[in-house]
């Protein structure tokens, strides 16, 4: 597999619920990460004392984070106000030639900082709060 452009890994918001997505202005950099949790069954009993964890078991999550500068007052409103209401809303990623995840997110960080030279630029966080599709390329 070639190299891929990292302009081309997408952060997208259903803005309204209608399942509608728009790519999330002015991001610089994105991330994705997978986790999840495992369960040690280790006992008294296990061959040589080594751990042993449940398959299967374990909680599953998901966490995105972005950065970069809003472009417009619409797209700051709108991330702003899904941060201050708590709100969950179906997001996407799209990964160039791997796939899309999609699934509903909340934002659960939401930082402004800026230098006296420079422009506003904010940070991100997203935490998947519930069950996520993924869609190949």
């Amino acid at each position: 597999m070639a190299a891929q452009s990292g302009k081309d890994m997408l952060l997208k918001l259903d803005q309204t619920g209608s399942g509608s997505f728009v790519t999330v202005a002015g991001l610089r950099s994105r991330s994705l990460a997978f986790n999840a949790a495992a369960i040690d069954v280790t006992d008294a009993e296990s061959a040589g004392r080594w751990r042993e964890l449940l398959a299967g078991g374990g909680i599953k999550r998901a966490a995105v984070a972005g950065s970069g500068i809003f472009k417009d007052q619409a797209s700051d409103a709108t991330i702003r106000s899904l941060f201050f209401a708590g709100t969950i809303r179906n997001w996407q990623l799209i990964l160039p030639d791997f796939g899309t995840v999609e699934g509903p997110f909340q934002i659960v960080a939401l930082e402004f900082s800026a230098d006296h030279a420079g422009e506003v630029t904010f940070e991100l966080a997203l935490e998947s709060a519930g069950q996520l599709g993924f869609a190949a390329s």
